[in-house]
């Protein structure tokens, strides 16, 4: 895929994310509408994409480059806890929560799928899911006590939490049904494709309700440009170092790279803004990254595909 190419994906995906923006601000879509949408995507859109991603003929070659990219993905979790303790020591408690969180919480649920299917096909999907389940894990356990710095984890509820979580089920289900490769009714894959296609249309929707709920103007400063640099170059670097450490082939560093190098998390809002923390500054964050990122995803985009 050539630059001009990742571009146009990147491109089209604003056009969509742009669409959903001009919804929300005509008040086709209200804030109860977006909530819905939201819903919609986490628990039934990305899970059949999941899903359908695993549809595919099972060899080892696939399940040693899942279990290594597992790893991979482990080992960048580990290094964004490290950082958080030192990086963010220089900000105020409330804006550390945030950045710790959009730290570890990258948007990749959201924006992961739809540029990894652009990139890499169905198989694409698949090392997304693989990759992004550390980070589920540690957005539901860790994640969480940066807004919840007093208060007791209930550390069953957040058991519950990564076990159940609709996404995760989806891999749990789909690596099932590739390694044993049954074969399902036609009548249920193709809903499952169906739902699944409509994955990035609706994504897109539901970032751009967030774009417009915030005034430009407002989140170009020198912290949301600090985070930025941090979160869309330094983050994906390190991963892609740890992506060649590991000699993990192609695909699945330009998936660790990728989807390392995604904006920060919309969930950090959010939080934010349930937990009583800094939730404009949250908000800032997600759409100072996000902005940026349509840059910067398409250049890391052409490093991986043309030089990995």
């Amino acid at each position: 895929m050539n630059i001009f190419d990742l571009f146009s994906l990147q491109g089209t995906l604003f056009g969509i994310m742009l669409v959903g923006a001009i919804l929300k601000k005509k008040g086709m879509i209200d804030e109860n509408g977006k909530r819905c949408l939201t819903d919609i995507c986490v628990n039934a859109i990305i899970p059949c994409n999941i899903f359908k991603s695993c549809l595919i003929e099972f060899n080892m070659g696939i399940f040693k480059s899942c279990a290594t990219l597992l790893l991979a993905a482990f080992l960048i979790q580990f290094l964004c806890l490290f950082l958080n303790r030192h990086v963010f020591n220089g900000f105020n408690i409330q804006q550390k929560k945030v950045l710790q969180y959009c730290t570890i919480v990258p948007m990749s649920g959201f924006l992961g799928n739809p540029i990894a299917e652009g990139l890499y096909d169905s198989i694409g999907i698949l090392y997304t899911s693989i990759f992004l389940l550390p980070m589920r894990i540690v957005m539901w356990s860790v994640g969480t006590t940066y807004f919840v710095a007093d208060a007791t984890v209930d550390r069953k509820k957040v058991i519950k939490n990564v076990l159940t979580h609709p996404c995760l089920v989806a891999v749990y289900l789909g690596l099932f049904f590739m390694v044993t490769q049954i074969q399902l009714p036609k009548v249920v894959t193709e809903t499952v494709r169906y739902i699944g296609n409509c994955n990035t249309g609706i994504s897109m929707f539901v970032v751009g309700t967030i774009l417009a709920d915030v005034k430009l103007t407002s989140i170009f400063n020198r912290d949301t440009l600090f985070f930025s640099v941090f979160r869309l170059f330094v983050l994906p670097a390190a991963a892609l170092g740890i992506g060649l450490a590991l000699n993990l082939n192609p695909i699945a560093t330009g998936i660790s790279v990728v989807m390392t190098g995604m904006p920060a998390g919309a969930t950090a809002a959010l939080f934010a803004a349930r937990y009583n923390s800094d939730a404009p500054f949250a908000t800032r964050c997600v759409i100072m990254t996000t902005l940026v990122s349509m840059i910067t995803l398409p250049c890391w985009s052409y490093v991986v595909t043309n030089f990995i």
